[in-house]
């Protein structure tokens, strides 16, 4: 072999590796800090208890990396709505391209209907976590809340045998880079459900026993804020609301 195509063949190998590394590792040196908080679209059951173990962030569709400063433990999601969240973990990880989070589930999850806890199998969820998507470049010095919003009602399916499975859906979303919709119905039981269509997707809740509701991990832009009522009331519907991105819109009491 002669001498040149010893140097283009070390050229190669190095440029080789090179790319290996750039496709395994996250695009910075540096380090972010990430907190994870959860918090729950209600539904109407008694409980929903959830087992969270493990928080896992994966870059480029290739390296995790472990979340280890973690709460795990059982919550009841239906405690946490209206813009009550829990911190279920928090860690400095390296800075980079970040396109989803897994949330690892243990097998202690169930829900309560009529005061009745059913348990409620997730195999995916307790094996390689379930899949979020998350699409964030983590800066290298930047602090990230992270809000991971548990769908209950679209989570739980009733089989036909009478069992229940779990099927997470679950929005992520970066509390500075999203906005939020606040506000008061009256009477507080004269609402079902309010919620608005973002991107396709519907975001909602269930006004509290004092009417306060809060709808967030939204787009900017402006929307119109449905609310679902009981009878003898009548739907309506709010027009126009404007969402900023790290901000908390708060628009006048509903009156039905």
């Amino acid at each position: 072999m002669t001498y040149g195509k010893k140097v283009l063949l070390g050229i190669f190998a190095l440029s080789t590796a090179l790319v290996s590394c750039s496709e395994e590792e996250p695009t910075s040196n540096g380090t972010s800090k990430m907190n994870v908080h959860l918090t729950d679209a209600p539904c109407d059951y008694d409980e929903v208890n959830i087992d969270v173990q493990e928080v896992v962030v994966i870059y480029n569709d290739s390296m995790r990396e472990t979340l280890t400063a973690i709460n795990p433990g059982v919550y009841n999601i239906l405690d946490l709505n209206n813009g009550i969240d829990t911190l279920i973990a928090t860690e400095d990880i390296p800075s980079g391209e970040i396109n989803q989070i897994r949330l690892v589930l243990g097998s202690n999850n169930t829900v309560m209907v009529d005061s009745i806890i059913y348990e409620m199998k997730t195999p995916s969820a307790q094996q390689s976590g379930w899949k979020i998507k998350f699409n964030e470049e983590l800066i290298d010095g930047v602090t990230y809340d992270v809000t991971l919003d548990f769908d209950a009602c679209k989570s739980i399916v009733l089989t036909g045998n009478g069992k229940y499975i779990l099927k997470p859906v679950v929005r992520a979303f970066v509390d500075a880079t999203s906005g939020a919709i606040e506000g008061y119905v009256q009477p507080d039981s004269a609402v079902t459900y309010t919620y608005v269509i973002d991107n396709n997707d519907t975001v909602g809740t269930i006004p509290d026993t004092t009417g306060y509701f809060r709808i967030q991990g939204l787009s900017a832009g402006t929307f119109d804020v449905y609310f679902d009522a009981t009878a003898p009331y009548t739907n309506q519907t709010e027009t126009g609301v404007n969402v900023t991105l790290g901000q908390v819109t708060d628009i006048d009491t509903i009156q039905f």
